[in-house]
């Protein structure tokens, strides 16, 4: 597959990109108010990792508590809110940027009155699980 650009298409308050492939949040999922979409992932060749959005309203929240064996690079857009690591407490706005180590249990709360928008990177479940196969390690 080749290289991909996605081209905002959204406004000051309702974040989208072309292309953008919506992320179904399981009914029984402890999020909040919550959406998401994967903006760069394997709709696009990408191998190696997942660029994802996700949208928290007033009053919600992503998972909590969350917990994976893989690290996450997170760039926040929009919005204020606080970040849970390992149940320490830490207030976040729009230009922030997190790193949530493998394993670590997570959460993000939007304490503002608008929307919470971040980018959330991922690897590729495809090079997670090699990964994990390698290393003797398990989801």
């Amino acid at each position: 597959m080749s290289s991909a650009v996605h081209h905002f298409n959204g406004t000051d308050t309702e974040f989208n990109w072309e292309g953008a492939v919506p992320k179904q949040i399981p009914a029984d999922d402890t999020a909040k108010y919550a959406t998401g979409k994967v903006v760069i992932g394997g709709q696009d060749g990408a191998e190696n990792f997942v660029f994802r959005y996700f949208c928290v309203q007033p009053g919600g929240n992503s998972t909590m508590p969350d917990q994976h064996v893989h690290d996450h690079g997170i760039y926040f857009l929009h919005g204020k809110g606080e970040v849970t690591l390992n149940g320490v407490v830490y207030p976040v706005q729009a230009r922030d940027m997190v790193y949530i180590a493998p394993n670590d249990v997570h959460g993000i709360i939007n304490t503002g009155d608008e929307p919470l928008g971040f980018i959330c990177v991922i690897p590729a479940k495809e090079r997670l699980q090699e990964y994990l196969k390698l290393t003797g390690k398990s989801a």
